[in-house]
């Protein structure tokens, strides 16, 4: 929290002292697009920026969650809006860095169509168990997963998100490879 703090400072800063020399900017309502559902990190960091650029513009910032497709909705509609300045994407990795690995075609090219403005958040991956689970250090997690009984399931936000390919790599490094699963996701939620 201390470096969203630190960092909203850092970047208000940077943008007063931007207005300061366009004194014309913004003249109208600025658009914080967040290719991810309300309620998640960048959501939450999106809308802490939005309140502060708010208050030093004194014109509203507005936060406009497109979630779907791996984030591949929302940055497509960032990429597409005009280049006045008038829209930023508040974006993990995702989008930008993994999908072009993950998608045969992008309906944007992360190098052409984007340029980057701020690192807004840094924020942590953990893992956190079930208190039930007869685990309580990682050490006795991975004893588990490699001599326990049951299969043992992780919750991601989706395929290819920072959080599955995290816990993808912390399987491989330590040899949980074969006994932990990824419950499959219902079409509902796909």
């Amino acid at each position: 929290m201390r470096r969203l703090v630190l960092g909203l400072l850092a970047l208000a800063v940077g943008l007063q002292v931007s207005a300061a020399r366009a004194e014309t900017f913004p003249t109208r309502a600025v658009r914080l697009i967040v290719p991810n559902p309300a309620g998640g990190s960048n959501d939450a960091a999106a809308r802490i920026l939005a309140q502060a650029l708010t208050e030093i513009w004194q014109q509203p910032v507005l936060v406009e969650n497109k979630p779907g497709g791996g984030g591949n909705i929302g940055t497509q509609a960032a990429a597409t809006s005009p280049t006045d300045g008038y829209t930023y994407l508040v974006s993990s990795p995702g989008p930008i860095v993994i999908n072009p690995s993950l998608y045969r075609k992008l309906p944007f090219d992360p190098a052409r169509d984007f340029t980057p403005v701020a690192l807004l958040a840094t924020v942590p991956i953990v893992v956190i168990v079930n208190p039930k689970l007869p685990a309580s250090t990682v050490g006795e997690l991975l004893e588990l997963a490699k001599h326990g009984a049951e299969q043992l399931n992780y919750a991601s936000s989706g395929i290819g998100s920072t959080h599955h390919l995290s816990a993808e790599l912390f399987k491989k490094m330590t040899g949980a490879t074969e006994t932990c699963a990824v419950p499959r996701r219902r079409a509902s939620h796909e």
